[in-house]
């Protein structure tokens, strides 16, 4: 595969990304918003857009909440590629926690998964996510309040799998 690089998404990308999210089985993992809601969220200066590219081509994106907060606490809302089982979303997410730790002064990133996907919960741990707890009824998903796995990273512990000195 072509190195994956990372970009920061634009409304001319929301085709992409509107087309991943309603992807066969995403319904019930990922969750989707209609055209308004991602050009809302792509201005309001809280979320940051970013794509994954494999040469010039998308293979994924990732919307995070609260990019920069003072709070130092950042939430990966959605992550999805468009073609799942080879490696490319593992890879998608160390980019994106890569990008959130160099660029913000994040001290956590955070994320909720279902607990039925294993895959995804796999990728998260690949990368250096810790599972934290289950979050009854968090979610409210195609109708219905869902439980959610809470994972996240801090920033220490994501410096020494780097091989950085903490606060370097």
């Amino acid at each position: 595969m072509t190195a994956l690089t990372l970009r920061r998404a634009a409304e001319a990308d929301l085709p992409f990304v509107m087309a991943t999210e309603r992807r066969e089985g995403y319904d019930a993992l990922v969750g989707r918003w209609d055209e308004a809601r991602h050009r809302a969220a792509l201005r309001d200066g809280r979320h940051a857009y970013f794509l994954g590219e494999a040469g010039r081509e998308p293979i994924g994106f990732a919307i995070l909440r609260d990019w920069a907060s003072e709070d130092r606490v950042t939430l990966i809302k959605r992550i999805a590629v468009a073609a799942p089982g080879q490696g490319q979303g593992r890879l998608l997410l160390a980019r994106v926690v890569e990008a959130a730790f160099r660029q913000t002064p994040a001290h956590r990133l955070w994320l909720g998964v279902f607990p039925e996907n294993p895959r995804a919960r796999r990728a998260y741990e690949a990368v250096g996510f810790a599972a934290e707890g289950i979050a009854r009824g968090s979610a409210f998903f195609g109708g219905l309040h869902r439980d959610e796995l809470i994972m996240a990273i801090l920033r220490p512990d994501w410096e020494k799998a780097q091989g950085l000195h903490p606060g370097a």
